[in-house]
C-alpha cells in the first residue's frame, strides 16, 4: 500500500511537471516575440511590451473564473480545459502572421494566457498540497526547474527561428523607399512563425487529451490543507496574509518578466548583434535553474524558505543596482545573474501565502494568479520609462517592487495568520 501510495505521488509530480515545462516555454517565449512582432509590426518600444500586457492580464481576468470553473470540473478536468484553450491561442497565431495583423497577435497571446491562468489556477495549489507544507517550496523549486528547462532550451530554438537575421532585414526596410519591397520583406519574416505554432497546437491538444486519460487523482484541497480556524475565519478577506502575497506575486512577476523579457532588448540597444543577443533569455533562466537547484537543496533542511526568500530578495536589489551603474556586457550580466535571485520567489511566496486556507484554497490559489498581472503592468510602464528615459535607466522600476517582496518576507506572510 505505501509502494502504491509512493508510486502514485511520483507519478504526480511527473505528469506536473511535464505542465509546468510546456507553460515555461510559453512563457519565456515572450522574450523572443518581443524583438521579433516589433520588427515584423514595425513597433516602438512601448507598443512592443503589449506583448507581455496581452499575456500576463489574461491571468487577472481569469484567475476568478478559473476557480469558479475548477470548482465545477476539479483539478484533472481543469487542466485539459486550459490546454485546450491555448491551443486556441496558438492556432490565432497563423491568420495574424498572414495578415501582420498585431492586434490579432496580441488576441492570441491574451487567449493563450486565458488558457494558462486556468492551468495555473490547478496546478500550482496541486503541488503545495500534494506533500507536507514544510517541503513545498522545494516540491515548487522541482517544477520550475521543468519550467525554467523549457524557457532555456525552446525559446532559444525559437530565437533561431525567428530572429536570424533581423539586423539585416530591419536595415533593409529602413533603407528602401519602396513600399511594396518593405512589405514583402515584412510578410516573410512574420510567415517564420507559422509552423511552429502549428506545432505547438497539436502538441497542446494531444497533451490536453493525455491528462484526461491520466491517472493523476483528484486531490481534496479542504482535506489536505485544513490548517484553518472557520470560527476566526469565516471569509477569505480574514487571511490578510494572501491579499499581502497576491501584492508580493505581483510584483515579482512584474521584476522576473522585466528582466527576462527586456535583455534581449537590452543588450542589442547597447549594439550587441542580436545574433549574439537571442541568446540572453536564455542566460537568464540557467541563472534560475541553479536558484531552483539551491531551493531543492537548501530549503526546508538547511534554511527556511522564509529567510531564502529575504536572502534573495537582498540579492536581487544587489544586482539591480549593478545593472543601473554598470555598461556593456557586466550590465548585461547583472541583469541576467537577477534569474537566481527571483528562483526561489516564486517557491516560497506561493506557499506562504496559501497556508492554513482549508476550503479557501482554490480562491486563495485565484487571487495570487491574479497577482501574475504585474507582468502585464510593470513591463509596460518599463517599456515607456525606456522610451523616455532609455534602457539602462527604466531598470530603476524594479527597485519599490523588491522592497515590497522584502516587507513580506519579514513581516507580511504573519499577519492575520492564526495557527489551529
Amino acid at each position: 500500500m505505501q509502494t502504491d501510495k509512493k508510486q502514485s505521488y511520483t507519478t504526480s509530480l511527473i505528469l506536473v511537471g511535464l505542465l509546468y515545462f510546456i507553460f515555461g516555454f510559453i512563457t519565456w517565449l515572450n522574450g523572443t516575440l518581443i524583438p521579433f512582432l516589433k520588427a515584423v509590426c514595425q513597433l516602438n518600444n512601448f507598443q512592443s511590451y503589449f506583448v507581455t500586457f496581452a499575456f500576463f492580464i489574461s491571468y487577472f481576468v481569469m484567475a476568478l473564473p478559473s476557480s469558479a470553473i475548477l470548482n465545477k470540473t476539479g483539478f484533472k478536468k481543469g487542466m485539459s480545459l486550459g490546454l485546450l484553450v491555448m491551443a486556441g491561442g496558438a492556432l490565432l497565431f497563423i491568420p495574424a502572421a498572414m495578415q501582420r495583423n498585431y492586434m490579432l497577435f496580441l488576441t492570441g497571446l491574451f487567449t493563450e494566457g486565458l488558457g494558462l491562468a486556468i492551468l495555473q489556477t490547478a496546478v500550482n495549489p496541486y503541488v503545495t498540497i500534494l506533500g507536507p507544507a514544510e517541503s513545498a517550496a522545494s516540491r515548487i523549486s522541482m517544477m520550475g526547474i521543468a519550467n525554467k528547462a523549457a524557457g532555456m532550451i525552446l525559446p532559444a530554438i525559437m530565437a533561431g527561428i525567428l530572429l536570424s537575421g533581423v539586423d539585416g532585414i530591419n536595415e533593409q526596410v529602413k533603407a528602401t523607399t519602396d513600399l511594396a519591397q518593405k512589405e514583402q520583406l515584412l510578410s516573410e519574416l512574420a510567415q517564420r512563425i507559422i509552423n511552429p505554432y502549428i506545432i505547438l497546437a497539436i502538441v497542446l491538444v494531444v497533451l490536453a487529451l493525455l491528462i484526461r486519460v491520466s491517472p493523476l487523482p483528484d486531490v481534496n484541497d479542504t482535506e489536505e490543507n485544513p490548517d484553518t480556524d472557520d470560527s476566526t475565519h469565516s471569509t477569505i478577506w480574514h487571511h490578510t496574509y494572501l491579499i499581502l502575497g497576491a501584492l508580493a506575486i505581483f510584483f515579482y512577476v512584474g521584476v522576473e518578466v522585466i528582466a527576462g523579457d527586456s535583455i534581449i532588448s537590452y543588450g542589442t540597444s547597447m549594439g550587441i548583434p542580436i545574433e549574439e543577443a537571442k541568446w540572453f533569455t536564455s542566460f537568464t533562466l540557467g541563472c534560475m535553474v541553479a536558484g531552483y537547484f539551491a531551493g531543492i537543496i537548501l530549503t526546508p533542511r538547511i534554511i527556511s524558505q522564509e529567510l531564502f526568500l529575504r536572502i534573495c530578495t537582498v540579492l536581487g536589489l544587489v544586482l539591480v543596482v549593478g545593472v543601473l551603474t554598470t555598461t556593456g556586457k557586466t550590465s548585461v550580466y547583472f541583469l541576467a545573474s537577477l534569474g537566481f535571485a527571483h528562483a526561489i520567489m516564486w517557491p516560497a511566496i506561493w506557499p506562504m501565502s496559501l497556508k492554513g486556507l482549508g476550503k479557501f484554497t482554490k480562491t486563495g490559489s485565484a487571487l495570487l494568479i491574479m497577482g501574475i498581472a504585474g507582468g502585464a503592468i510593470l513591463p509596460l510602464l518599463y517599456g515607456r520609462m525606456v522610451d523616455i528615459s532609455g534602457n539602462r535607466a527604466a531598470y530603476w522600476v524594479m527597485i519599490p517592487c523588491y522592497l515590497y517582496i522584502l516587507f513580506f518576507a519579514l513581516v507580511g506572510h504573519k499577519i492575520g495568520y492564526k495557527k489551529k
